[in-house]
């Protein structure tokens, strides 16, 4: 009951703290909280089962590099803003041809994520009631992407957007809630000596691959490239460094309680995993946890859904509605979601977004070799282009790793 209070309060004064003026209001913490939202919004309710599953003890450690691997493929990109808008940008006709696929490899992710977005959806919104299976879950999901249709359709998701700030919000504050319960589990557990240390499943190339596959777990800081009419340059690159800073703390506390806090066998690796494994530290975890998965992946959704819409209007030129983007989306959506589980599906969005990666490295390294000095510089964005080239060829899903 005492856990249960604790947790409740340290996320009702998370969430106080950040509907505070101050932080509300700043230009930075805004700029800030988009791409920090997307980083750790679907990435936390899957990944600590399957890093303990197959890495064991090694979790911590597969999780950083993760970290490590975005914030390199981030460094890129906030190369690529600053120098869009230098005072002499370094422009040339194949800057202007890699730009262009960047853009239709960044619809293409996006439709992908979002049903990635919504089978996690569909899987949370039944979990804890009386209809929870695959089937239910896939029905759930199929009447959300319609509901999504219906709405970009006919009205736009302007009102919908507008959602976003409180729902980022919730999720912080409940990961917080999250953490506090975590962190006392783990000291009851080192206090009685009943830590657990797993010999990893997994090694060499298989454990390469899926860790490859697992990409898109820290994938959403990409998102600070596109809010240019909201944000000048310089913001935009300090919001996409802080949110891939602070959500590399989290992840790394989350991670490295989780790891050694919960016996293998504990647990049966699927998509709500977390839901039993919270239920074992605190009853209020688990609602607090499917509260704030459906927040989450349903604004991720819209607001992917509305990126890709306006993305694909924008390429065109205006010959292809948004709307007609929304209606393409969905159709690939629903046969994702009746032709594959979530584990494929992550395996998917994560080889698609390394795609924009890698083009993204390449474009910078193109701008890098125009500008004298930054040869050096060039050379480590090509090194990062063949390490997306890898991802998205080699990037594996869990079952398939494990067969």
């Amino acid at each position: 009951m005492l856990l249960n209070i604790l947790i409740l309060f340290a996320a009702i004064t998370t969430g106080l703290l950040l509907f505070s003026p101050r932080l509300s209001k700043s230009t930075l913490w805004r700029a800030t909280v988009t791409p920090l939202a997307s980083i750790i919004g679907s990435g936390f309710l899957v990944l600590a089962p399957i890093l303990v599953s197959d890495y064991g003890y090694m979790a911590p450690l597969i999780m950083a590099g993760l970290c490590l691997g975005a914030y390199l493929f981030g460094g890129a990109i906030r190369f690529n803003i600053l120098q869009r808008n230098a005072r002499h940008p370094q422009q040339d006709q194949w800057t202007d041809r890699l730009e262009l696929a960047a853009s239709w490899a960044l619809v293409f992710a996006f439709i992908i994520s979002v049903a990635y977005y919504l089978n996690l959806f569909g899987a949370f919104g039944v979990s804890l009631t009386a209809f929870d299976n695959g089937a239910n879950a896939k029905l759930l999901t199929s009447a959300v992407y319609i509901l999504i249709l219906i709405v970009g359709w006919t009205r736009g998701f302007n009102a919908l957007e507008k959602m976003e700030y409180g729902a980022v919000t919730l999720k912080l504050a409940i990961i917080v809630g999250l953490l506090v319960g975590l962190s006392w589990y783990f000291y009851q557990k080192a206090s009685s000596a009943s830590l657990f240390d797993h010999v990893p499943l997994l090694s060499g190339w298989p454990a390469i691959t899926l860790a490859f596959g697992l990409l898109i777990t820290v994938q959403g800081f990409e998102t600070s490239r596109y809010l240019g009419r909201n944000y000048d340059h310089a913001t935009r690159i300090k919001s996409m460094r802080l949110a891939q800073i602070v959500s590399t703390i989290i992840y790394m506390i989350y991670i490295s309680l989780f790891a050694y806090s919960f016996e293998r066998e504990q647990f049966a690796l699927t998509e709500t995993a977390i839901i039993d494994m919270m239920g074992i530290i605190a009853p209020v975890l688990p609602l607090l946890l499917v509260a704030a998965a459906l927040a989450a992946q349903f604004s991720a959704a819209i607001a992917d859904t509305s990126g890709s819409g306006g993305l694909v209007e924008e390429l065109t030129r205006g010959h292809v509605k948004a709307r007609t983007g929304y209606a393409i989306l969905v159709a690939i959506g629903l046969l994702l979601t009746w032709s594959a589980n979530v584990f494929q599906i992550i395996a998917y969005a994560s080889r698609a977004f390394a795609l924009y990666y890698t083009l993204q490295s390449l474009i910078a390294a193109r701008r890098a070799f125009l500008i004298d000095g930054q040869q050096l510089k060039g050379a480590g964005f090509i090194l990062l282009a063949m390490l997306g080239l890898m991802i998205m060829f080699f990037g594996n899903d869990v079952e398939s790793s494990n067969a």
